[in-house]
Order: structure tokens, then C-alpha cells, then sequence
């Protein structure tokens, strides 16, 4: 017996509308279910609820005739799920077959989540020397009979047959090796505690964003994903991190998730959890909390000089010609100086160095010509102010460009969800899901303007006015 099928397994293979697996459906579903010796194969067409292209009834031969009286997929759900549940799913491109199944149950309501390996990927591994995997290329190549290629079941028979002949070309423990090496996971995670390896194994292979905990319930890390599973997977491998993970040397007992509909929406939750876990490894969470701005004021001798102002005290996203934000007061004072230096404004008159008490007396920067003399009267109030607001410019707050609040939307194309993240005067407010009750802790923080400020630039960015 092929050892790679000591385990329930189940070959699956599906015929579309199309190649969109979030707008296109399953026209039919082609099923080997091996359990050691005992094989059993199934097949269902589906009706699925839109035209099939001419094209692609000419690639499968099935029609809009044939499936007009098949069940849709609805009807089919819970039968599907029995027969897939608690089995390793091999499909030839994986990502195809199992992103359609989880997305048409995911229109349910329901989730469906399986351990999945891909041929193609297997094909490669035990034939490097072959260029082409592609189902054509294995079916020409090992001699596989197929009459009806582009039926479900019968490229999903097409798979099973060349696992049995690749066992036999190759042994039936390189076929189980390679496999097992493509589902690997780091070593560490099967010395993890029992409850945390379910934890981890029940996480979606989707986009979202996770936090680990210790022992003692700290929040050890906050990170995002587009692949929530394989991302935590990483904190745990035996090999040096990339600079894009994060290793945690601690004991980690648990591990919460969400997920998240688009990149913004996962940025937004990411902030808001690094703001309330305050989690001991992302040193950003520690950067979080005041904003400052430069506000201009003249003083009795006509020069502008910039205050630093906190968010705490002006709101301004209704005050007009205010500079830069800055998470504290010496990051203001820290830009102002650099724009000084390049600009050769006196940092004595901006205020960035100690102003001396006696008047006259040149500032640091003059001495070494990079002051054009405001400090001893060589430059006009009128030159230096003009030249400090051209350098300003680049750094100007953008006013809060509407009536009142907005939502930022997110749609889920596949079952319809409608998600909002409100904003008012670049403070979030909260996000809801269809309509309903608000999430989330209204906070205000320049991360959360960056990230919107970011947002309003796209044209494609959804918002409703409130």
C-alpha cells in the first residue's frame, strides 16, 4: 500500500465557470476518497446560479443544459463536508480547488478548513528533471488513459493513478517523504503544549492578524498576515528569522486571530491591538500614544517661530496651517533642526537652540556658515519667515477634508459582507459588520492618520459620508 495513503485522503477536483475563485462557482465536483485500500469514487454536477462561458463548455463539455436540473451547491454542503472532513485533500493546484471549496462554503456561512497538498508541487519534488507538471504534461508523460480529460472525476482519478506510478517508478516511501515534506511543519510545534497545537492548527490559511501570549497572559506579539496559519508557523521554526519575523524565545501558551477582509482593515486591527495588548516584542506598540504638531506663531520682532502643540490640546483637524506630526514634542524639535540645517535658518530664532541672553550674540550655525545671521540681524524677518514656510510646505496637516465622519468600506465578494471602519476628524470611531453594533475602541494616534491619510489617496478607496 502507497504509505502516503495511511491517511484518510481525499483527491479532489473541480470543473468552474471560470478562473475568478471568489466570482466564478463549482459546475462540478470529482471525488477519489482513499482510505488505505479501500477507494471510492463520487461525482456531482452543480448548478451554479450563472451562465457557463462558451469557452468553457467547449473545455469540459459541460453545459448550461446539464447542470440547469443539478443541484446547487447549497444542497450538496453537508454531504461535501462529511466525506472532506478529517481528510488530507491532494488536488493538482491546490490553491485552485481548495480556495473554491472554501469560498462556496464560506457563502453558507460555514468553514471549511482541511490540511491540503498540491501534485504540481509533488511532481516537481519527485521529478525535478521534468520543466512541465501540469495535468496534461503527467497524463502524456507516465502513459495515464484519460478519455474524458476535463471531467472532474476523471482528472481527479488522473491524480490518484499517478501517485500509483510514481510509487512504483519511485518507492512508496519517497512518494510519503516528499509529500510530508511539503506539509512539514517546524519541528518545535509538536513539542508545543496540546491545547496550543489545536489553537494553531484550527488558524485560517487567510489574511488577518494574531497575537501571541505567555504563560502568565502577557501579550508576548501582535503581527498581521496574509496567511494567518503559515505566518504563526514561523515564530516557531528552528531557522534564523528573516528580518520580517519575529522569533519569541519565550513560551508562548496561546494564540488569538481575526480575519480581516482587505489590507486596511487588517492594518486597523493590527494598531488597535498593538495600542490595547501593548505587546512585549513589537516595539511599536511602545511608540504609540501622543501626537505633536508644529503651529506657527510671530512674535514682537516679526520672525515666525514654530510651537510644538499636542493632539491633547488643538484640534487640528480644523485648525489650518499646522506642521508635521510627530509621535513627541522632540521629534518636532528633531525635524525643525534638520530643516534649519538645510535651509540655513537660525535654529536660535526657531527656538531648536538655547537662545542666549545676550542679544546679538550668533547662534552655533552661524559660526559655521550654516545661519545666514537672523540671530544678529544680518537677515530680515521677512527673508527668514519666507524661506522657513516654503521649507514647511512638504510637511503641512492635511485638514479633515469632509462635513463630518465617514466609513470606509470593505466588501466581502464572496459572501457578501459589507464591513465599515468610521473615521471623524482623522480620529477612528469604531467598525461594524453589516450594519450592526460598533467594534473596536475609538482611539487617535498618527499611525491611525497615516494609515487613513494613505487610504484617501487611492481612487478605488469605497466611502460613505455619515
Amino acid at each position: 500500500m502507497n504509505t502516503l495513503f495511511e491517511q484518510p485522503c481525499a483527491i479532489v477536483d473541480l470543473e468552474t465557470t471560470g478562473g475568478d475563485i471568489a466570482r466564478d462557482r463549482i459546475t462540478e465536483v470529482g471525488l477519489v476518497l482513499v482510505d488505505g485500500e479501500r477507494v471510492e469514487r463520487l461525482s456531482w454536477l452543480v448548478n451554479p446560479g450563472q451562465p457557463i462561458p462558451p469557452f468553457i463548455e467547449n473545455m469540459t463539455g459541460i453545459s448550461n443544459q446539464m447542470v440547469a436540473a443539478a443541484p446547487p451547491f447549497a444542497e450538496l454542503a453537508d454531504e461535501l463536508l462529511a466525506r472532506l472532513q478529517g481528510r488530507l485533500l491532494l488536488a493538482h493546484n491546490a490553491r485552485f480547488d481548495y480556495g473554491f471549496l472554501r469560498n462556496e462554503f464560506r457563502r453558507l456561512g460555514r468553514r471549511f478548513q482541511a490540511r491540503a497538498l498540491c501534485t504540481v508541487k509533488l511532481s516537481r519534488r519527485l521529478y525535478p528533471q521534468h520543466f512541465k507538471h501540469s495535468l496534461d504534461s503527467l497524463i502524456a508523460r507516465h502513459g495515464i488513459d484519460m478519455p474524458e480529460r476535463h471531467r472532474a472525476l476523471a482528472d481527479a482519478e488522473a491524480v490518484y493513478r499517478f501517485i500509483g506510478i510514481a510509487s512504483q517508478e519511485l518507492g512508496a516511501d519517497k512518494v510519503a517523504h516528499e509529500a510530508a515534506q511539503l506539509l512539514s511543519q517546524p519541528a518545535e510545534v509538536s513539542s508545543l503544549p496540546a491545547e496550543l497545537q489545536r489553537q494553531i492548527e484550527d488558524m485560517p490559511d487567510s489574511a488577518g492578524v494574531y497575537a501571541l501570549f505567555g504563560e502568565d497572559g502577557r501579550a508576548l506579539y501582535v503581527g498581521r498576515a496574509p496567511n494567518l496559519y503559515r505566518k504563526t508557523l514561523g515564530h516557531f521554526a528552528e531557522r534564523k528569522p528573516s528580518r520580517h519575523e519575529v522569533r519569541i524565545d519565550e513560551p508562548v501558551a496561546r494564540v488569538e486571530w481575526r480575519e480581516c477582509l482587505s489590507e486596511f482593515g487588517a492594518q486597523l486591527l493590527e494598531l488597535q491591538w498593538l495600542g490595547r495588548l501593548q505587546p512585549a516584542h513589537n516595539p511599536r506598540a511602545r511608540m504609540m500614544g501622543e501626537v505633536c504638531t508644529l503651529q506657527l506663531q510671530t512674535a514682537s520682532d516679526g520672525f515666525i517661530r514654530p510651537l510644538t502643540v499636542s493632539a491633547r490640546d488643538i484640534d487640528f483637524s480644523r485648525t489650518a496651517d499646522l506642521y508635521g506630526l510627530f509621535r513627541n514634542a522632540r521629534e518636532g524639535r528633531k525635524a525643525l533642526a534638520q530643516i534649519a540645517l538645510a535651509q540655513g535658518l537660525c535654529q536660535s530664532v526657531l527656538g531648536v537652540e538655547q537662545v542666549t541672553s545676550r542679544k546679538g550674540v550668533p547662534c552655533a550655525a552661524y559660526q559655521i556658515g550654516r545661519c545666514r545671521g537672523g540671530c544678529v540681524g544680518e537677515e530680515a524677518a521677512d527673508s527668514h519667515n519666507a524661506r522657513l514656510l516654503a521649507a514647511l510646505q512638504r510637511l503641512k496637516v492635511r485638514p479633515w477634508p469632509f462635513e463630518g465622519a465617514i466609513a470606509v468600506q470593505e466588501r466581502d465578494i464572496v459572501c457578501g459582507d459589507v464591513v465599515e471602519h468610521l473615521f471623524d476628524r482623522w480620529c477612528y470611531l469604531g467598525s461594524r459588520r453589516n450594519g450592526g453594533a460598533l467594534e473596536g475602541e475609538p482611539a487617535f494616534d498618527l499611525d491611525y492618520y497615516k494609515l487613513l491619510e494613505s487610504e484617501l489617496r487611492k481612487p478605488d478607496r469605497e466611502l460613505r459620508m455619515l
